[in-house]
């Protein structure tokens, strides 16, 4: 590996049978070589096939990247490994669930900028709002940003979820 390669970011996705254990293995191989995973979203995407995919964003160089994916298709359970980052146009979304305490003036600007991010009002108190957000992980840390000094008290992430653009499946 030559020290000059420039570091990516990849979202890979990973058709796997929905059983215990696999998403362990998973975390294994990336936990085991020191590969760090920035985000991690699965769920049962066909109950019939008993099938479940798991959505990585993980960042390395493009042969740390290449190792990963090889090392992962060759796990038993994995049917299918595809690199979202490389194999044409892709979506990727994320949602928050972002809560903010405040009164007065800053209780108004939060829900303004919630107006101005398209964040939905899930949840208020006399004292708090809970907003839903849903977009890119840009997107979803400047809100998260915005809020800060507006009396941010919590943040939950869903994680990445992706898909591949067009007709085509996975």
């Amino acid at each position: 590996m030559h020290r000059d390669e420039p570091i990516e970011k990849h979202t890979i996705a990973v058709l796997v049978d929905n059983e215990a254990g696999v998403l362990a293995r998973v975390i294994g191989l990336f936990s085991g070589r020191g590969y760090n995973i920035e985000s991690l979203t699965v769920a049962e995407v066909n109950h019939t096939e008993g099938l479940s995919r798991i959505t990585i964003v993980t960042s390395g160089t493009p042969a740390v990247i290449e190792q990963i994916k090889a090392q992962l298709e060759r796990l038993v359970p994995v049917h299918k490994v595809g690199d979202l980052t490389t194999e044409g146009p892709s979506v990727e979304r994320e949602m928050a669930l972002v809560k903010v305490a405040s009164t007065g003036d800053h209780r108004v600007e939060s829900l303004r900028l919630a107006d101005a991010f398209r964040a939905r009002v899930i949840d208020t108190t006399t004292g708090s709002f809970t907003f839903e957000i849903t977009g890119d992980s840009a997107k979803i840390d400047a809100f998260v940003d915005l809020m800060k000094p507006l009396g941010l008290v919590d943040v939950s992430r869903t994680g990445v979820v992706a898909i591949k653009r067009g007709p085509e499946a996975m």
